[in-house]
């Protein structure tokens, strides 16, 4: 198996064993970043050497952490110090974030490696990362689709092995809101913005979420509650769990392929031996035009 193809737990367990080295793990990512990038065009930037000499950091000195020597591609619109934050807009081509976003430290002190900031929509306003002022992404499965947006840098880099996991950021509401500190974050919309993880599987997004989560006193959405431990928690039996499935959710229009998908879901959790049970969320209808309302208005 090639490198690039482990999980994060994977990388992360075999550099710990000193099965592999941190440097050849990020090397592997970095070649295979060269090889595809120029096609996919999900990176504003990548920071090849940096890199490599914190593997090789993590190598010699042993360093320790949850994370220790797993690369993660960040999303341009998240604060590293001493790197440009462009949030892929010109306005801010030469911008050099002065401070590492809470989510940058977090990771930093785990032993993640940075390997480079992701395209987006410009200023995250956006669904395709066609918008982004530099470059369109591509779809790595078909390059004459669309990856989505506005994190599709950081999605594409995941989803074509350029890195094992990396950060995006959220404005319609699909990440939990104030689990995670957005200080650092350059914000869209500010009372709508979340951080969360990509990841080709649940086992390795609920580690890089134990690692950014947690309360933080420079956001004043962050929720003062303790943190889960999210890998222990998945390994948990889900018999008698509830789970509530909005009516609403399945509008005229919808994709045949995306309902069955999500029903054949609900019967794995049915076998599994979680309840699900239909529920009302009448205001649903309403969801979008909320949305289209305070969303460009805290923009403006």
């Amino acid at each position: 198996m090639e490198l690039y193809n482990l999980t994060a737990c994977e990388i992360i367990d075999k550099v710990k064993k000193k099965e592999i080295s941190a440097k050849e793990i990020v090397g592997s990512f970095l070649q295979r970043l060269e090889k595809l990038d120029k096609k996919l065009c999900a990176f504003n930037s990548v920071f090849a050497e940096k890199a490599l000499k914190q593997a090789d950091e993590i190598d010699k000195n042993n360093k320790k952490g949850m994370l220790a020597g797993l690369p993660i591609a960040i999303k341009d619109n998240m604060c590293i110090k001493g790197e440009a934050t462009t949030c892929s807009s010109k306005i801010l081509k030469n911008y050099i974030a002065p401070y590492d976003a809470t989510v940058i430290e977090k990771l930093k002190n785990e032993g993640a490696i940075f390997v480079g900031k992701t395209n987006m929509d410009e200023f995250a306003m956006g669904s395709s990362t066609e918008n982004s002022a530099f470059f369109t992404t591509k779809n790595p499965w078909d390059l004459n689709r669309i990856p989505g947006g506005s994190s599709g840098g950081s999605a594409v880099s995941v989803a074509a092995s350029m890195s094992p996991v990396s950060l995006g950021s959220d404005t319609g509401g699909s990440i939990t809101y104030g689990r995670v500190s957005r200080y650092g974050l350059v914000a869209f919309a500010s009372s709508l913005d979340q951080i969360g993880p990509f990841s080709k599987n649940v086992k390795d997004n609920a580690l890089i979420l134990q690692v950014i989560s947690g309360y933080d006193k420079k956001d004043s959405t962050s929720i003062n509650i303790p943190v889960d431990d999210y890998p222990k928690e998945i390994e948990k039996d889900i018999k008698g769990l509830k789970i509530g499935l909005p009516k609403e959710y399945f509008v005229d229009g919808m994709d045949k392929e995306v309902e069955k998908s999500v029903r054949d879901s609900v019967k794995i959790f049915e076998k599994m031996g979680a309840k699900v049970e239909e529920v009302s969320l009448p205001h649903t209808k309403y969801a979008i035009s909320v949305y289209y309302i305070i969303a460009p208005s805290e923009a403006s």
